[in-house]
C-alpha cells in the first residue's frame, strides 16, 4: 500500500502544453480560423442586406462580445477612478500625472501626424485612385471645437444619452449610448470629494471597492471569451468589408498601413527604449489588446483589456492606469485622430487638385494634437477627419471618396490607438518611478489573464509619488510597507 502511494507521489501530474494554455498563442489560433472562416462564409454569397447563414452568425457573435466588453466599460471605469482617486494622499500629485499624460499624448500625436504628412505628400494618394467625384458625399456628423465643451459636461449621473427613432414598422425604439469622458469626469469628482469628506465616506468607498472586485471578476470571464469573440469578428471583417474597393483606393490603403507599421513598429519602440524599457517586453505585453483593437475596430470596447494588460503586463499601477487608460480610449487616438486626418486631408486635396500652403500643414498638425479631444465625445474617425476639413477649408464631400475602404483601414487604426493607450502610462509610470519592473520583465505565461482577482488587490498597494518625491515601487518595498 505504501508503494502504491509513493508511487503517487512520484508519477508527475501531466499538463497540457503551454501553446494550448497561452491566452496570446488562442488569439493568434482564433484569428487564423477567422480568416479562413471568413473566407469560407465569403464564398458562401449572400449581401449586406440579405446575407448567408453563416455571415450572419459571425457578425451576431462577434457583436454580442464586442457588446459584453462595453457593458463593462461605465462600472469599471467608474469604480476603479473613485477608488485610486479616493486613495491619494496629495491631489497635486494626481494633477501632476495627469499633465505628464497629457504632454506625452501630444508627443506621440505629433510625431504621428508628421509621419502621415511625410507619406501623404510622398504617396501622392489623391493622385493614384479610380475613384469617381460620384462618391463625393458630405457624412452625417462633424466635428467641432464647441462639441469638445458640451461632451466633457455631464448631462446626467452616468453620461449615458438616449437616441429615440421610428422604425419600419412603426416602432419606436431607444437606445442608450454613454460618454466615456464624462463618466471619467464624474468618477474623478466623487473620488476628489469622498477622499477629502474622510471618515464619513468610508461605507461608500468600501462598497465601491466590493463592487470593483465583483466587476473585475465578471471581466476576467468575458475577457477569457477573447478567442470566439476574435475568431467572430475576424471572420465577419473577412466576409463583409468592401475589400472590392481597393482596387480604387488601394494607394490610399497601403500609404495608411505603411504609416501605421512606421508609428508601430519603429516610433513606439524608440520611444520605449529611450525611456530603459525593454521594447519586446512592451509588445508581448500590449499584443493581447492590440489584436482585438485590430478585429473589435472598438477602442472603447477593447478598453477593458487595454487596462488589464497595461497593469497585468506592464506594471503600470491600477491607482494610474485607471485614469489613464480610460483617458486615453476617448482621446489617444494616433491612428484616428493623428495619422489618419493627415494623409486624407492630403487625399482630398490632391484629388479635388488643391494646393495647400505652409499655414494649412501647420493646422493639419495643430488639429492633430489638439483636436482629438473636440472628438473625445463622439466616435469615429470620420468626425476627426471633418474638424481636419473644416479648419483647412478642403470641401466636406470629399469624406464620402473613402467610405468604401473605411472598415479595412478602421482596424489598422483602431490598433495603433490601443497600442498608444497602453504606451504613454507605460512611459509616465516608467519616468516617475511607479511601473513594478518584475511585471514588465516577467515572461509572458498568459498570467494576466488568470483568475487572480485576490492577487490583484493584494498587488495594488502602489503609492502614487507624494509630494516630496519619494514613491513606493516594485514588490520589495510594498513588502516591506506591509
Amino acid at each position: 500500500m505504501s508503494t502504491t502511494a509513493d508511487t503517487a507521489e512520484t508519477t508527475p501530474t501531466r499538463r497540457l502544453p503551454a501553446w494550448m494554455t497561452s491566452f496570446g498563442n488562442q488569439i493568434l489560433a482564433a484569428l487564423v480560423l477567422g480568416l479562413g472562416v471568413g473566407f469560407l462564409a465569403r464564398g458562401m454569397g449572400g449581401t449586406e442586406e440579405d446575407p448567408n447563414w453563416l455571415t450572419a452568425t459571425v457578425t451576431e457573435v462577434g457583436g454580442v462580445y464586442v457588446s459584453l466588453l462595453t457593458a463593462a466599460v461605465v462600472p469599471l471605469v467608474f469604480t476603479a477612478v473613485v477608488t485610486s482617486i479616493a486613495q491619494l494622499r496629495q491631489v497635486t500629485n494626481a494633477a501632476r500625472l495627469a499633465g505628464q499624460t497629457l504632454l506625452w499624448f501630444a508627443i506621440t500625436a505629433f510625431i504621428s501626424v508628421l509621419i502621415g504628412i511625410a507619406i501623404g505628400v510622398i504617396g501622392q494618394p489623391g493622385q493614384h485612385t479610380d475613384v469617381t467625384a460620384e462618391s463625393a458625399a458630405e457624412p452625417g456628423s462633424q466635428g467641432s471645437w464647441i462639441g469638445f465643451l458640451e461632451s466633457i459636461v455631464p448631462a446626467n449621473f452616468m453620461g449615458l444619452t438616449a437616441d429615440s427613432s421610428m422604425g419600419e414598422d412603426g416602432a419606436l425604439t431607444t437606445d442608450l449610448t454613454f460618454n466615456v469622458l464624462q463618466v471619467l469626469v464624474i468618477s474623478i469628482a466623487i473620488g476628489i470629494a469622498a477622499m477629502l469628506i474622510g471618515k464619513k465616506a468610508e461605507p461608500f468607498l468600501n462598497l465601491t471597492s466590493s463592487v470593483l472586485a465583483i466587476i473585475q471578476k465578471v471581466l476576467w470571464w468575458i475577457i477569457r471569451l477573447a478567442p470566439i469573440g476574435t475568431l467572430a469578428l475576424i471572420a465577419r471583417a473577412v466576409a463583409t468589408y468592401g475589400w472590392d474597393a481597393l482596387s480604387s483606393l488601394g494607394v490610399f490603403v497601403l500609404c495608411m498601413y505603411v504609416g501605421l507599421a512606421i508609428v508601430f513598429f519603429l516610433v513606439y519602440p524608440l520611444l520605449v527604449r529611450a525611456n530603459g524599457l525593454s521594447a519586446k517586453q512592451y509588445f508581448t505585453g500590449v499584443w493581447p489588446a492590440v489584436q482585438l483593437g485590430f478585429v473589435s475596430r472598438s477602442s472603447v470596447g477593447t478598453m477593458p483589456l487595454t487596462q488589464r494588460v497595461t497593469e497585468r503586463s506592464l506594471g503600470v499601477p491600477r491607482s494610474y492606469a485607471s485614469f489613464a487608460v480610460p483617458l486615453g480610449a476617448v482621446t489617444k487616438m494616433d491612428g484616428c485622430a493623428a495619422l489618419y486626418p493627415a494623409i486624407a486631408a492630403l487625399f482630398v486635396a490632391q484629388f479635388f487638385g488643391l494646393d495647400l500652403t505652409i499655414t494649412q500643414y501647420v493646422l493639419i498638425v495643430f488639429v492633430s494634437v489638439i483636436g482629438s479631444a473636440a472628438t473625445a465625445g463622439t466616435t469615429g474617425a470620420t468626425v476627426m477627419l471633418t474638424l481636419t476639413l473644416s479648419t483647412l477649408g478642403l470641401p466636406l464631400e470629399g469624406v464620402g471618396l473613402l467610405l468604401a475602404v473605411e472598415p479595412i483601414v478602421d482596424m489598422g487604426r483602431t490598433a495603433l490607438n490601443v497600442a498608444g493607450q497602453a504606451l504613454v502610462p507605460t512611459i509616465v509610470a516608467k519616468r516617475e518611478g511607479l511601473i513594478d519592473m518584475e511585471l514588465y520583465s516577467a515572461r509572458r505565461t498568459g498570467v494576466p489573464f488568470d483568475d487572480d482577482t485576490e492577487d490583484e488587490e493584494a498587488d495594488d498597494t502602489t503609492d502614487l509619488p507624494s509630494s516630496d518625491g519619494d514613491t513606493d515601487v516594485g514588490p520589495e518595498a510594498r513588502q516591506s510597507a506591509r
